[in-house]
């Protein structure tokens, strides 16, 4: 089991260490077999997303290299349709569905929840194949990323606010496909949505070759992107360490894992306000990332607010992109990494930029 235990405060943030608290025992049996089937089902993803999405960029950035002789490759995410990775898991999840029972069942309507860039990849791909859908969303969501959905996509979703926390609205999602007897599309919590995400790390794999690759950083919510890629990575490049990287103001999933079960956002985990706002809130109950991030994740770090913002504005500065606070854990966490990897991968997961971080990149 690769389960970090995040728990040593340093600098900015704060990195796992294998010899913290112990762990909750094994990783369910399901967890395993999912585990084992993730690299097929990542290619079959692929397959399918090859004919409605483009590979996104995956560049050298010379800037980011605080060790002498450091390679540091980021996977641009924010160049992604939608301006999010979350495309890969929404279109391939909608794709397989239409696969199971016809393209009819998108027609009739599907149910999703999202803190914002999950709603807009599943209204994308739903404007794509012919369908329609209600997504929930929580009453904090980012004004950008409400707004992309309404005026975009306008008589494909309707939008329903609820509750102020992500998992709030997914509880609600999953409440009215019960009761309607739709689909639910998981922004996480479902193989399909796992194995597309998954498609961003066979690009970064098919795209190194033979160079090596020690760490890939990831930002992480409800853990389907850095479970996607660390399943395809752990056959392909097994001696690759896994990060996950999390805001510490919302940091479920790392504390969920250092004690094996789902905890409670804002009860039993803090949430606060946060730049990072599309990987806050909580973890929806019984959810198959969580065994998956305890099999697959290595070490896990949680940042600062000051930190977020500065990779913001170094991003910015230095590739002229505008990324949203999630996308920019990967780049605060890099230098905390001790040792530091000789070759690293940083995935900025999207472009989803908040009022807030817009007044941030303003001021610079």
């Amino acid at each position: 089991m690769k389960a970090g235990n995040p728990t040593r405060n340093g600098g900015s943030a704060a990195v796992s260490s294998p010899g913290g608290e112990p762990r909750a025992p094994h990783v369910a049996p399901a967890g395993e077999a999912l585990v084992r089937s993730l690299p097929e089902r990542v290619l079959r993803a692929a397959e399918r997303l090859r004919p409605w999405l483009g590979e996104t960029p995956f560049e050298e950035a010379p800037a980011l290299r605080p060790v002498a002789g450091q390679s540091v490759r980021w996977k641009l995410e924010c160049f992604q349709a939608t301006g999010s990775f979350k495309a890969r898991g929404a279109l391939n999840r909608l794709l397989a569905l239409a696969e199971e029972e016809g393209r009819g069942v998108l027609a009739d309507g599907v149910i999703t929840a999202s803190s914002g860039n999950h709603g807009r990849a599943t209204a994308y791909a739903l404007s794509l194949l012919g369908g329609r859908g209600i997504v929930y969303l929580p009453a904090s969501v980012a004004d950008s990323k409400r707004r992309a959905l309404e005026e975009r996509y306008r008589g494909v979703v309707e939008l329903r606010l609820v509750g102020e926390d992500a998992i709030e609205a997914e509880l609600a999602a999953r409440a009215e496909a019960d009761r309607t007897g739709r689909p639910f599309i998981s922004p996480y919590n479902d193989p399909e949505i796992i194995a597309g995400q998954g498609t961003a790390g066979l690009e970064m794999d098919r795209a190194l070759g033979d160079e090596p690759l020690d760490a890939a950083l990831v930002p992480v919510g409800g853990g389907g992107l850095i479970a996607g890629i660390a399943g395809w990575l752990e056959r392909a490049r097994p001696g690759c360490r896994i990060v996950g990287c999390q805001p510490r103001a919302s940091a479920v999933m790392a504390a969920s894992v250092r004690v094996g079960r789902v905890l409670g956002s804002g009860d039993e985990v803090p949430f606060e306000p946060t730049l990072a706002d599309g990987v806050a809130g909580g973890v929806e109950p019984g959810a198959i990332t969580l065994d998956l991030c305890r099999r697959l994740v290595d070490d896990w770090v949680l940042v600062e607010e000051p930190a977020i913002a500065a990779a913001m504005r170094f991003v910015h500065r230095t590739r002229f992109a505008a990324v949203e606070g999630s996308a920019a854990l990967p780049v605060a966490a890099l230098g905390e990494l001790d040792p530091a990897p000789g070759s690293a991968a940083l995935v900025l997961s999207g472009a989803g930029i908040s009022a807030a971080g817009l007044r941030l990149l303003a001021g610079d």
